[in-house]
């Protein structure tokens, strides 16, 4: 199989056009709604605009009419501030509120989607691709795309019309001040973002040498037992050291990079201040411009740095979003399996005749798995498939269950080709009992009756019974209502295995599969499940791949697999007979026990 690759660590878009394309189409049905929280924190943020002239006004009244000051006219004002204020909070809130609802929508239906396209895609892509890095495209990538979107639409609205607000009131009331602030805050910007530069540089260091070091902590504290066997205390704390110095290096560079950016900006800010006030009170006293404008102009010159600042740091998490835009549909334009055949064959009666018909088959091109391979079972046979690792017997079974699809030749099941049935109901034939023993979080109920929903409590503890498993279920606190999971400690991986094969039973498939499903248990537990396997497969077509080559013994058929081919099949005695490859694999094991 293919090499697996991991998640992209870059923290940009690859492209970032077709990633700005992903993301706008995907909340095409959304835009009415975008389009109206954006025009709502528009609103918002041009009656804020209003209040401090109306402040500088009321202060202009108070100087005008000193010593009787018109209070009539400045408590009209104060009241007209105070609707100002409450009509801004109001749409302040409902762009918020849409967002919020817009945001949990959109993280709904994305979701939903890479589930459906989970359930599409082929097993190819899931043995090429790392499990962790889906997880992390359905859970990470989703909640940055969704939280940036729901924060920056808002904050980018409300920062462009504020700037251009604040820069127009500004200018209205003096050009001359205005060149101070336009000159001094750009620059205070253009010197902080230079200094947060480093310290995210610093910040990601951090990040990554942090996950460096939790592996460290996690695989010390797992490997307590290897490392004190082999006396390797002082080199393990020593390269925990070594790790622990680096992180608490670049942790506080980017303490003290990003910890630079409030004085530098205070600086910058203050001395416009200086500078405005001074030409300001000259102004004052030539009659060019009012105290009331002043104090207004001194509000708005606070206001204009806020959004520069917002703007320069919304690039960043821009970027981030279309990073994470392009992973998520990345992942949903994968190709998926070919559609099934149209009209399909179905098989009304089963009785389980499989045959394969001149196999070949290649994961990669021009590097063959299976060649020419071809095998005929009858109906209720028990099959075992054995080999050297890397002979193809694990690939059969993906054939045979139309995981994947021959490059050539066909399978026929009772005389019916698989490739012209629908998949699902191939799958369907099958039973299948793993040596990854799986289970989900559940009752136990719960996971023995996950093949057949309509399975009675009766029938799973008959089930139960036959898997030699009734015992360790009846000694749990509840039973068959017992929550268990796949990491649970109350119960060993020999146990769980026979979980796995009572659940095939409630099934009751027509046909089964068991894949190294003892490879990994003691002596006695292996009985109990050889136990369980014969009365699970009697009857019924079974495909058995094991390298004990002790449990196969009885099998009525060995296909006997070495690079790709079958070099020889028989029962167990013939095939020892012969003194074959299977003589040498069987009498090697016989050696090492």
């Amino acid at each position: 199989m293919g090499p697996q690759h991991g998640s992209p660590t870059a923290g940009k878009a690859k492209n970032s056009k077709l990633a700005w394309k992903g993301f706008l189409h995907s909340i095409k049905p959304y835009w009415f709604s975008i389009i109206f929280s954006i025009l709502l924190a528009i609103g918002s943020a041009i009656l804020n605009l209003f209040i401090p002239k109306i402040l500088g006004d009321m202060t202009n009244i108070a100087v005008n009419t000193y010593p009787g000051i018109d209070w009539g006219t400045i408590s009209g004002k104060a009241i007209t501030i105070v609707i100002l204020f409450c009509i801004s909070a109001a749409l302040n809130y409902g762009q918020a509120f849409i967002l919020a609802i817009v945001s949990a929508n959109y993280t709904k239906d994305l979701r939903n989607k890479i589930i459906d396209k989970i359930s599409r895609l082929p097993i190819s892509y899931f043995d090429k691709h790392k499990y962790g890095d889906t997880l992390s495209r359905m859970t990470n990538d989703i909640d940055i795309l969704t939280t940036s979107m729901s924060q920056e639409i808002a904050d980018i609205s409300l920062s462009l019309t504020t700037l251009i607000g604040v820069m127009t009131m500004m200018l209205l009331i003096s050009v001359p001040l205005s060149l101070i602030s336009f000159i001094v805050v750009p620059i205070s910007v253009l010197v902080v973002g230079k200094i947060t530069g480093f310290a995210q540089k610093y910040f990601r260091e951090q990040q990554a040498t942090l996950g460096v070091l939790n592996s460290k902590i996690e695989e010390d504290y797992a490997g307590q037992i290897i490392i004190k066997s082999n006396s390797y205390e002082r080199a393990a704390k020593a390269s925990f050291d070594e790790t622990n110095q680096k992180l608490t290096k670049a942790a506080t560079l980017a303490q003290v990079f990003s910890s630079l950016s409030f004085p530098v900006t205070h600086i910058f800010t203050n001395l416009g201040y200086i500078a405005i006030c001074v030409m300001g009170g000259m102004f004052v006293i030539e009659g060019k411009v009012n105290i009331g404008n002043i104090q207004a102009f001194i509000q708005y010159v606070s206001r204009f740095n806020r959004p520069i600042t917002e703007i320069a740091s919304t690039t960043a998490t821009i970027q981030s979003l279309l990073a994470a835009s392009e992973r998520i549909f990345e992942f949903l334009a994968e190709p998926e399996e070919e559609p099934d055949t149209e009209p399909a064959l179905t098989i009304e009666k089963v009785k389980g005749a499989v045959e394969f018909h001149n196999i070949n088959f290649s994961y990669l091109p021009d590097t063959p798995v299976i060649k020419n391979f071809s095998a005929k079972i009858e109906p209720g046979m028990n099959v075992a498939i054995v080999g050297p690792t890397g002979a193809g017997k694990t690939t059969i079974i993906n054939l045979l269950m139309r995981f994947y699809e021959p490059d050539s030749g066909y399978i026929t099941i009772d005389g019916v080709p698989t490739r012209e049935m629908k998949r699902a109901d191939v799958r369907k034939l099958f039973g299948m009992v793993l040596q990854d023993t799986w289970l989900f979080s559940g009752t136990v109920e719960e996971n023995l009756r996950y093949g057949n929903q309509s399975a009675s409590l009766d029938d799973i503890i008959v089930a139960a019974k036959a898997s030699n498993v009734d015992h360790v279920i009846e000694a749990l606190p509840k039973t068959y209502k017992s929550e268990i999971s796949e990491d649970s400690d109350n119960i060993s991986a020999g146990e769980k295995q026979l979980i796995t094969i009572a659940r095939a039973m409630v099934a009751n498939p027509p046909m089964m599969i068991l894949d190294e499903a003892t490879s990994n248990v003691d002596t006695r537990t292996e009985h109990l499940i050889q136990d369980s396997f014969e009365k699970l497969t009697h009857g019924r077509t079974s495909f058995v791949i094991a390298h004990r080559l002790s449990t196969i013994r009885n099998a009525d058929l060995i296909l006997v697999m070495r690079d790709g081919n079958i070099v020889e099949q028989g029962n167990h005695e013939q095939l020892l007979k012969s003194g074959g490859f299977y003589a040498e694999l069987y009498n090697s094991q016989f050696a090492d026990n």
